[in-house]
């Protein structure tokens, strides 16, 4: 009286579950690939913007968060005054700075 599906409900009973383990396997691959990919050089390029702002001066030239270009006459621990154009200078957070332009300027995109 052995059929064939009391075979196969027998043959499925005695096979085992994989570990728990294997279950959370994807899903500690998808958080190593959003850590490498995503949250890794998001947290190298603060850390390079940090130390540009830590290293501004003088004759600076700088890209604020509102988008002006200016010029850096002022820098102390909090704040750097700068030169937006003629007799126009302003007092900005150094948190608010976005960018350090280098001396030669930004090289085209089509060179």
């Amino acid at each position: 009286m052995n059929s064939p599906v009391l075979l196969t409900l027998a043959a499925a009973a005695g096979a085992e579950a994989p570990p728990a383990w294997m279950q959370f396997l994807p899903l500690v691959a998808m958080v190593f690939v959003f850590w490498f990919l995503i949250l890794r050089p998001q947290m190298k390029r603060q850390k390079e913007l940090q130390a540009k702002i830590g290293g501004i001066k003088k004759g600076d030239q700088v890209l604020t968060g509102g988008g002006f270009l200016a010029k850096v006459i002022k820098v102390d621990d909090h704040y750097a005054e700068l030169e937006l154009g003629p007799n126009v200078r302003v007092r900005a957070l150094k948190s608010t700075i976005a960018d350090v332009i280098p001396p030669g300027g930004v090289a085209p995109a089509n060179d």
